[in-house]
C-alpha cells in the first residue's frame, strides 16, 4: 500500500468522528492544504492551491469547516492519537511532556489574545498562548490534546466572550490548572500512568507537582533555584502534638540545624566528587553531555503556602563546567534506585515537545490560523495536528527517526489560474495588450522647435450693473 493509499485510509478513520458526511469534503480539502508546501496555510491559500479552477467556492467551504461546522476537536485528536500511537514502540518506557506555546497577534479582537509572555519571540507581546500535552517515546511524540489559555481580563468580559464563541462552561485556569484538567481527562479515558514532563513555568507550584502525585502519576520537572528543600540527612521534625482548639498543627517543626535551604545553595554546598560528566543522547552535531548531581531532598514548602513534610524525592542539579553557577534545577518522584543516567535522559526529553512545536508551525501551519473565534483555533490545532500524525505514522511504517527529512511525503501542488488575485491585493490593472511600447511616439520636444513667448494671461474685467429703484 503507498501513501496516498493510506492517506485515503486515514482520513477515512478520521471522518468517522465529523457526525456528518458534508463535512468529509471539508476534512480532505484542510489536510492537503496543511500538507502541501505552501509559505502560507491560512484558508485562503490553501484553498487556491487544493482547488485553483474553483478558489473563491472552496475558499467559502474550508472557512465554514473550521470556523463554523460544530465538530469537536477533542474526538479528532482522540482519532489521530488511536491511528499513530500504535505504531509507537513504548518497551522502553514513555512520558507526557507538558508546556504551551505563543501566536503573535495584532490588534485585540482574536479571542485569548493579550499582551503577555510569549515563547516564539522570547518576551512579553501581544499573543495568544495554548496549553498542550504530547505524548513522547523514544521514537517521537504527538500532541494529545490542545486547549486555548484565556486570560482573565477575557474571561470576565461576556461581551467579548460571545463574539468569540467562548463556550460558557470554560472559566479562567491558570495554564498549570488546564494542564492537570487535560491530564486527568486523558487518564479518564484510559491513558497510561507514564512519568510527566515540564519546565519550570509548571514544575514551580508547588500544587501542581502534588496534584501529579495525587493522580499517581511520578514527574521530572524543572524548577527555578528559589525552591526550598531540607538538604540530605536531615528529615524535619513532626509537627507539633494536637492540643485539641484550632486547627491541628501541620507545619513540621525546625530548629537551628534542621533549617532547610534553596536549590541553588544546596548545589554550592556541595562537593566536587557530587558531580558526574553524563550523557544523555546524540545530537545533530554531537552527543549532548552535561555534568550533574543528583541528590535525596525534601521540599519544605518555600513558595506556596505553609510547609509540610514531604516524602523524599530526587533534586537533579545540571552545571555546566566554567560556569559559576547551575543552570537548571529538576524535581522528580522517580523511584529511589534510579540511576543519574536515567534521570538525566528522562528530564532532558522535553526537547521532543519543542521539536513538535517546530514542525506544526513551520510545516503544518499551526501559526497561520486568521480566524477570531473559539472554535476556529480549536479545530485548526486539531487538524494541524492531524496533518502532522499522518507524516509521523509514515515515518514510523517506515522505520524512520522522526524529525528527519521534512518532505518523506510528497505531494504535487496544484498550479494557480492566472487570473487568480490574492485577497488584499490591490484592484486589477486596466489591460494594455494593445499598447506597442516601441511604437509609442516619443514625448520629447525636437531640438530645432522654435520657441515662443507666452502670453501674459490676465483677468477679465466684468461689467457691473448698478439697479437703481
Amino acid at each position: 500500500m503507498n501513501a496516498a493509499e493510506r492517506f485515503d485510509q486515514y482520513l477515512e478513520h478520521l471522518s468517522e468522528g465529523l457526525g456528518h458526511v458534508d463535512r468529509h469534503a471539508g476534512l480532505r480539502g484542510y489536510c492537503t492544504g496543511l500538507m502541501l508546501p505552501l509559505s502560507r496555510k491560512s484558508v485562503e491559500p490553501m484553498a487556491a492551491r487544493v482547488d485553483p479552477m474553483h478558489a473563491s467556492a472552496r475558499h467559502q467551504a474550508l472557512h465554514h469547516f473550521v470556523a463554523k461546522a460544530e465538530w469537536s476537536h477533542d474526538e479528532m485528536l482522540r482519532r489521530v492519537s488511536q491511528w499513530v500511537i500504535p505504531k509507537m514502540d513504548f518497551t522502553e518506557g514513555g512520558w507526557w511532556i507538558i508546556d504551551d506555546t505563543g501566536f503573535p497577534k495584532k490588534g485585540r479582537h482574536s479571542v485569548g489574545v493579550t499582551r503577555q509572555y510569549c515563547g516564539m519571540l522570547g518576551k512579553q507581546d501581544n499573543c495568544q498562548v495554548a496549553v498542550s500535552i504530547s505524548l513522547a517515546s523514544n521514537q517521537g511524540s504527538l500532541p494529545v490534546a490542545w486547549q486555548l489559555y484565556l486570560p482573565e481580563d477575557w474571561a470576565a468580559d461576556p461581551r467579548r466572550r460571545a463574539k468569540a464563541g467562548v463556550p460558557q462552561e470554560v472559566r479562567f485556569a491558570t495554564k498549570t490548572q488546564i494542564a492537570l484538567q487535560q491530564l486527568r481527562a486523558l487518564l479518564a479515558q484510559g491513558a497510561p500512568h507514564y512519568c510527566v514532563l515540564a519546565d519550570a513555568g509548571y514544575g514551580v507550584d508547588n500544587a501542581f507537582r502534588q496534584a501529579l502525585s495525587d493522580m499517581g502519576l511520578p514527574y521530572a520537572v524543572g524548577v527555578t533555584c528559589a525552591v526550598v528543600v531540607c538538604p540530605p540527612g536531615v528529615k524535619p521534625l513532626p509537627p507539633r502534638p494536637y492540643s485539641g482548639m484550632g486547627r491541628p498543627p501541620v507545619m513540621p517543626r525546625r530548629t537551628p540545624a534542621l533549617q532547610p535551604m534553596s536549590v541553588k545553595a544546596l548545589a554550592q554546598s556541595l562537593p566536587e566528587r557530587a558531580f558526574r560528566n553524563v550523557r544523555w543522547r546524540q545530537g545533530t552535531n554531537d552527543t549532548l553531555s552535561g555534568r550533574f548531581a543528583a541528590v535525596r531532598v525534601r521540599h519544605a514548602g518555600g513558595n506556596v503556602g505553609k510547609a509540610r513534610l514531604r516524602p523524599e524525592q530526587w533534586l537533579l542539579i545540571e552545571w555546566p563546567a566554567g560556569q559559576d553557577e547551575p543552570s537548571k534545577y529538576f524535581l522528580s518522584t522517580l523511584p529511589e534506585n534510579t540511576p543519574i543516567d536515567e534521570l538525566v535522559s528522562i528530564a532532558h526529553q522535553r526537547w521532543r515537545i519543542e521539536r513538535d512545536y517546530q514542525d506544526l508551525k513551520q510545516d503544518f501551519g499551526l501559526g497561520h490560523y486568521e480566524g477570531r473565534g473559539w472554535r476556529g483555533f480549536h479545530h485548526h490545532a486539531a487538524l494541524s495536528t492531524a496533518a502532522y500524525g499522518f507524516l509521523m505514522a509514515q515515518r514510523l511504517i517506515a522505520d524512520k527517526p522522526v524529525g528527519g527529512k521534512k518532505n518523506f511525503i510528497e505531494r504535487k501542488v496544484p498550479a494557480l489560474p492566472e487570473d487568480y488575485i490574492p485577497r488584499g491585493s490591490p484592484a486589477r490593472a486596466a489591460s494594455r495588450r494593445d499598447l506597442n511600447h516601441d511604437a509609442a511616439p516619443t514625448t520629447e520636444l525636437p531640438a530645432d522647435r522654435p520657441t515662443r513667448a507666452v502670453s501674459v494671461l490676465r483677468p477679465r474685467k466684468r461689467k457691473v450693473s448698478l439697479v437703481t429703484q
